[in-house]
């Protein structure tokens, strides 16, 4: 090697050896901390209190609802009738149901484009329902400070008291609850019959107390954790946001930098934002986040942080917003908030509403031209065909007729197709009742001459002697010899 080449110098460096010699014990796993949410007032608290009732109200009222002598809204599995105020399904119906799924979902997609999470802050399950459990907790153990407090004092007559009482208002609505599900299922009148005598089914008895354990552990202990690690929600939802999509965001420029200071006091004077630094907006939260962080996935959108932060600006004479709902574009290009509605008109806004506006205009139209009547015709396979001693071909069918209106049908029946075909049967008037079905086994018979070997396109012919509206050519086929 060349003399002048340099060599860097090595020098070891002993291990900072720590007092313990013990290596650091780094966990994956954060460990739970228990969130006391903070109650709050103001115009988004009370769109969720709004949004709790309309729910619940909905939920609750439906299986006591009546229509037509019957249940308003029953899904009758055991019978396989689906009923929904004035509308009856079938099995047959089920595409109405993935019509259905494919509009929520849309919706769904649609929605979060615009306006972010407002689902998962108002009207999502989790959080009604742990609204409502909040509400029992707030009225029994009293705000944040006194349930923080009572957690943390040892055990004592008045804390066994408190959370006695606690546990067994939850329990007892979410036995209701559960009730209220199987309700949908089961008439109401029945179950109601059955649960007197303690006489219920076993898949009954298991969904009851299925849903209320759901309820109760869900709403009760789980709470925030159902939307950070076990909705799928929130984990999706980033693809579909944009910079015009409405969120919860803080204005970092006004906010910063944050400090106390006296009430009134001008925040330029003192060289500070208007971010005051109280804490509130994340004593509220009912994930424990804090917002003045940026948008975060664990963020449902309630707005409780808002309503938190205007109490706070109006306190200190500072004007309202400094949280407030608003897009990223907004925030960073400082156009006026009314424009943000102008800025709806986006190219995957209008590939969603166009979807979602076509699967319900298709799915209300199939709705609105639906004959009350179907039928279902099913030949003999047993035995294809058979001469009678008149020397007729005959073939055999299952018809089954289905009415889906709410008023009885008088139904005749005549077969046609080919010369000389006739229809054996007892008779050719048929009575079906409302949202009743009949199934009836008849023949057919044709000459050999009209029905050659192989099979013939023929069609049953049902007309309504109850309404003129019901006139239904049914194809089927005729085997010859």
């Amino acid at each position: 090697m060349s003399s002048d080449k340099k060599s860097i110098p090595i020098k070891p460096v002993p291990a900072d050896n720590k007092a313990d010699n013990k290596a650091e014990v780094v966990s994956l796993y954060a460990e739970h901390k228990k969130i006391h949410p903070r109650h709050v007032t103001g115009l988004f608290a009370n769109m969720r209190v709004a949004m709790v009732w309309l729910t619940q109200l909905v939920y609750f009222g439906f299986p006591w609802l009546t229509w037509n002598g019957r249940q308003a809204v029953l899904f009758d599995l055991v019978n396989r009738k689906f009923y929904f105020f004035g509308i009856t399904f079938f099995p047959q119906d089920f595409i109405y149901v993935a019509a259905l799924l494919m509009m929520c979902a849309l919706g769904l997609f649609l929605w979060t484009t615009i306006a972010g999470r407002l689902w998962c802050g108002y009207a999502c399950p989790q959080t009604v329902y742990t609204e409502v459990f909040l509400w029992f907790e707030h009225l029994i153990e009293g705000d944040r400070s006194k349930r923080i407090k009572l957690d943390a004092a040892p055990m004592s007559a008045r804390k066994l008291g408190l959370k006695t009482a606690k546990h067994t208002l939850w329990i007892v609505f979410s036995l209701i609850t559960g009730f209220t599900l199987v309700a949908y299922f089961t008439p109401r009148t029945m179950l109601i019959d059955e649960l007197l005598v303690w006489d219920l089914g076993p898949w009954e008895t298991f969904w009851i107390f299925f849903y209320a354990f759901a309820t109760y552990g869900m709403a009760g202990f789980m709470r925030e954790q159902v939307c950070k690690y076990m909705c799928p929600y929130a984990r999706f939802q980033s693809v579909m946001f944009d910079a015009d999509t409405l969120i919860i965001s803080y204005d970092t420029e006004r906010g910063e930098p944050r400090g106390t200071r006296k009430k009134g006091v001008d925040p330029a004077s003192v060289g500070k934002g208007s971010c005051v630094d109280c804490g509130i907006c994340v004593q509220v939260c009912p994930t424990g986040i804090d917002i003045r962080n940026g948008l975060q996935y664990e963020c449902i959108g309630c707005a409780a942080c808002i309503d938190a932060c205007d109490e706070v600006m109006d306190k200190m004479n500072y004007p309202r917003g400094l949280i407030r709902y608003t897009t990223e574009n907004a925030l960073e290009k400082h156009y006026p908030e009314s424009q943000i509605w102008t800025r709806i008109k986006r190219p995957r806004v209008i590939m969603y509403s166009l979807v979602l506006f076509t699967v319900a205009g298709i799915a209300i139209t199939g709705l609105m031209m639906r004959q009350p009547l179907k039928v279902d015709i099913l030949r003999d396979r047993a035995s294809l065909v058979r001469e009678t001693q008149d020397g007729l071909l005959e073939n055999t069918y299952n018809i089954r007729f289905i009415n889906i209106s709410e008023n009885p049908q008088k139904l005749k029946l005549s077969v046609q197709g080919l010369p000389g075909i006739k229809l054996v049967a007892e008779r050719d008037v048929f009575d079906v009742p409302p949202t009743g079905n009949v199934l009836v086994t008849l023949n057919v018979q044709a000459p050999p001459e009209s029905a050659p070997k192989g099979s013939h396109k023929i069609q049953f012919v049902i007309k309504s002697l109850d309404d003129n509206a019901v006139n239904l050519e049914e194809p089927s086929s005729f085997i010859g010899e």
